[in-house]
């Protein structure tokens, strides 16, 4: 059975985003809409179509990463069980931090700050602005519901995600990571989470 334009649409956005975060991986800003456009099998100007500029594609590929990260803070059941929502949230942060592309893109973005602060602007707002953002909207509703007492969830965020990052993400981004298993991240996310809770339960 035939897809439908939109079906083609997606299949060209996906592919392309799966492309460019390969090529930006590998060469960094450097890395041609060209080299893209060939290892998504599109032509330049239907990236340019879906995305007006590097940085709109970028924003996109980042924005992509997030809506994984935030997933376990937007499901239903969620709002009832506060710790394993946060535990979920952790998990798939620390496990996207740990991923080498996930370090490459961000030592992109640094590099990019003096020179193309768009770019570096992009990777912010649709990166960690949004999770936090996000992270920080559902301590706030935990809070009217009445599972959790935090004054201030923007900060909240902030102490939350810094828990679970840590160090990790600077030590990857200079090249000094170490690679942790799937039990280190679950105990890691999992300590986090209940600390969280026991700080600023109701």
């Amino acid at each position: 059975m035939p897809r439908v334009a939109g079906q083609i649409d997606v299949a060209k956005t996906e592919a392309i985003l799966d492309a460019a975060r390969e090529v930006f991986g590998e060469r960094g800003l450097a890395a041609s809409m060209e080299g893209i456009a060939r290892r998504a099998a599109v032509s330049k100007q239907t990236i340019y179509n879906h995305f007006g500029s590097k940085a709109e594609l970028i924003h996109a590929i980042v924005e992509r990463r997030v809506e994984e990260i935030t997933a376990p803070l937007l499901v239903p059941e969620a709002m009832e069980h506060p710790e394993e929502a946060l535990t979920a949230f952790a998990r798939t942060m620390l496990a996207m931090v740990m991923q080498p592309r996930g370090t490459s893109m961000l030592r992109m973005a640094v590099e990019s700050a003096v020179d193309q602060a768009d770019v570096a602007r992009a990777f912010y707002e649709a990166g960690p602005a949004t999770s936090r953002r996000r992270l920080a909207d559902f301590l706030r509703m935990e809070t009217a519901a009445g599972r959790l007492a935090v004054d201030d969830p923007a900060l909240g965020a902030e102490f939350f995600a810094g828990m679970v990052i840590g160090s990790h993400q600077l030590a990857h981004l200079l090249g000094q990571g170490r690679c942790l298993n799937d039990a280190e991240i679950d105990r890691i996310a999992g300590e986090a989470a209940h600390r969280f809770m026991r700080a600023y339960g109701s």
